[in-house]
């Protein structure tokens, strides 16, 4: 699913309307270059769960907690990740809960320590605007994109 997006506020909205289908557990990856809009994008799920703080990235703290009404998300930046096996270190695997949505920014900087992602979300930059191209990689991930193509 490819979906142009000429500026923030259409980030936003589609941020929103992805946040409306993903189940209450799911672990997105969010790929782009910096200044693609990927904190933009987390900023917009945050807004559809009814969040009004700041949302900031967590480029030197790897990892944000948001507690929400029915879940808690997990917002991961991995840009200034030595290596993958940090993941451990930091204990990634025990962020993956019932609970629990995580956003992941940068998740080629985990590779081979982290699970395939449900949902793949590549923010480009183009003229004019951004593009964002949605593909799944689980089970659970198609679900998301059925919804999101049939409008639901």
């Amino acid at each position: 699913m490819i979906v142009a997006l000429p500026d923030e506020a259409a980030t936003l909205a589609l941020a929103r309307r992805v946040y409306a289908c993903l189940p209450r557990a799911c672990l997105v990856f969010l790929r782009g270059n910096l200044g693609a809009g990927k904190t933009a994008f987390v900023r917009g799920c945050l807004r559809a769960a009814g969040f009004e703080g700041p949302v900031k990235s967590p480029t030197f703290t790897l990892v944000e907690e948001y507690p929400l009404a029915d879940r808690i998300l997990f917002h991961f930046d991995l840009y200034r990740l030595n290596t993958a096996e940090d993941l451990e270190w930091l204990g990634f695997r025990d962020y993956l809960r019932a609970d629990a949505l995580c956003l992941v920014e940068w998740p080629e900087r985990g590779a081979g320590k982290l699970p395939a992602a449900d949902l793949e979300i590549r923010l480009t930059i183009e003229d004019g605007g951004r593009r964002a191209e949605l593909s799944a990689a689980t089970e659970t991930g198609r679900g998301i994109l059925a919804r999101l193509t049939s409008g639901a």
